[in-house]
C-alpha cells in the first residue's frame, strides 16, 4: 500500500468529515473488510504487578507502593493455578502485563531478587516458558518499552505482543497526561514496536483518542503506524481505544471523545489499514459496540470469562453470547481466535515451541468440537 494516498492533509480531512458524508466514509470502511467474521480471543488477564514507573493521567492501573500492601507481585504459583482455572473456562490466551519497569520500583526489585530473577522481563520469560509447559494457553505479553534484546528473548515463549503506541504527540509529553511518564516518551514507543517489526513478533498496538492529542497529531500517528506496517508486516491488530474520565485520576474532568470522533477514527483507520484488523474495545462501549462493525471493526480483542480488565476495572466484559447476539445482530458471525492470527502462524513468526503449541492446542480445539 503507498502512503502517497493517504497524506496528514488527507486523514485530517478524512477525520473532520461531517453531515451525511460520516455515513459515506463509514460504508467504505466496512467494504474494506476482508471476511464477514468478527474475531476474539477468550483470554485470562494477568497484572504481574501494578506498580509502575508512570504515572499517566488518565490511568487506574497503576498502584502506589503503600496501597499495595502484600499483593506486590504475583508469585509463579499462583498464576499457574489460576492458568488451572483458566483452563476449565475455556480460557486459550494467557494475557501478561505489568506496569513498565516495575523493577525500577524497590518492592518489586526486593521480591525479584528474593525469587532469584533480575528483572521483570527474566520473570516474564518463566511465567511464559511455564504456561508453554504446563497449561493449554498461549502466552500474549504486554512488557511496555523494552529492548532489542529482551524482545528477541520474549519472542521464543509469546505468540504474539503487544504495546499500545498511544500518540505520536511529543507535545504530550509536557501536558498532565504524560508529564510523569517517561516510557510514554513517542520514541521510545516507536522504537520497541519498530524493533518487534524487525525481529518479526506479531504485534497489536493502536491509539488512545481524547488524551489531548489535536486532529493533525491523530492522523500522524495512525499513519506513522502505517510506516511501520509498510516496512515489516509484522502488525496484527490495531485497538482505537477512547479516554474516558473516572473519578481520582488526574484528568477526571477532562471531556470525553464524543461518539463521532470515535466513529469518524475507526472509519479512517480501517481505510488506513485495509491488511490489519481493527478492534474496538467493546466493554468500553458495549451500548454502541455495533455501531463499530459498520466502520470496518473486524475484531473484538481478548474477551475473559474469568477475570476482569484491570486497566478498565469499571467496565465488565460482556458475556460470550452477549456479543454474539450483538455481532450476529450487526448481520456477522462470532469466531474464536487465538493470541496469534492465523498469517503469522510459520516459521518466519513463531519458535518451535509456540508452534508446537498452536499445533496441539488446534487438534484439542477440533476434537471438542466435534
Amino acid at each position: 500500500m503507498s502512503l502517497s494516498l493517504y497524506s496528514p492533509e488527507r486523514i485530517i480531512q478524512l477525520l473532520n468529515t461531517q453531515g451525511n458524508d460520516i455515513l459515506k466514509l463509514m460504508a467504505e470502511a466496512s467494504s474494506k473488510r476482508l471476511h464477514s467474521h468478527i474475531t476474539y480471543s477468550k483470554n485470562i488477564f494477568l497484572p504481574l504487578t501494578e506498580l509502575c514507573r508512570n504515572e499517566c493521567g488518565y490511568c487506574t492501573f497503576r498502584k502506589d507502593p503503600e496501597t499495595i500492601n502484600n499483593s506486590v507481585l504475583m508469585y509463579p504459583s499462583e498464576v499457574i493455578l489460576r492458568l488451572k482455572k483458566a483452563e476449565k473456562y475455556g480460557c486459550r490466551e494467557a494475557l501478561f502485563t505489568f506496569g513498565e519497569h516495575a523493577e525500577e520500583l524497590a518492592p518489586v526489585k526486593n521480591i525479584l531478587n528474593n525469587l532469584g530473577f533480575e528483572d521483570m522481563v527474566e520473570y516474564l520469560y518463566h511465567l511464559c516458558l511455564e504456561t508453554i509447559k504446563k497449561t493449554s494457553l498461549l502466552p500474549h505479553s504486554n512488557p511496555g518499552t523494552i529492548s532489542l534484546e529482551n524482545l528477541k528473548m520474549l519472542k521464543e515463549v509469546n505468540a504474539s505482543m503487544g504495546l499500545m503506541l498511544e500518540t505520536t504527540s511529543q507535545r504530550l509529553m509536557s501536558t498532565i497526561a504524560h508529564e510523569k511518564s517517561p516510557g510514554k516518551n513517542p520514541w521510545l514507543r516507536l522504537q520497541t514496536i519498530e524493533n518487534a517489526g524487525k525481529l518479526k513478533i506479531p504485534f497489536t498496538t493502536g491509539i488512545l483518542i481524547g488524551i489531548g492529542e489535536n486532529i493533525r497529531e491523530r492522523a500522524e500517528t495512525l499513519l506513522e503506524l502505517r510506516r511501520i506496517q509498510d516496512k515489516y508486516g509484522h502488525i496484527q491488530e490495531i485497538i482505537i481505544q477512547n479516554f474516558q474520565s473516572k473519578p481520582g485520576i488526574a484528568m477526571e474532568n477532562y471531556r470525553e471523545p464524543s461518539l463521532l470522533e470515535l466513529i469518524k477514527t475507526v472509519a479512517v483507520a480501517k481505510l488506513i489499514f485495509p491488511d490489519v484488523s481493527i478492534q474496538v474495545p467493546p466493554n468500553l462501549n458495549l451500548e454502541t459496540a455495533q455501531i463499530f462493525l459498520m466502520c470496518g471493526v473486524d475484531d473484538w480483542g481478548g474477551v475473559s470469562p474469568l477475570t476482569p480488565d484491570y486497566v478498565n476495572p469499571e467496565a465488565p466484559w460482556p458475556e460470550i453470547k452477549e456479543l454474539e447476539l450483538l455481532t450476529n445482530e450487526a448481520g456477522f458471525k462470532l469466531k474464536e481466535r487465538l493470541a496469534v492470527y492465523p498469517q503469522y502462524m510459520s516459521p518466519d513468526y513463531l519458535s518451535d515451541w509456540i508452534l508446537e503449541k498452536i499445533d496441539k492446542m488446534e487438534n484439542s480445539y477440533k476434537t471438542r468440537k466435534q
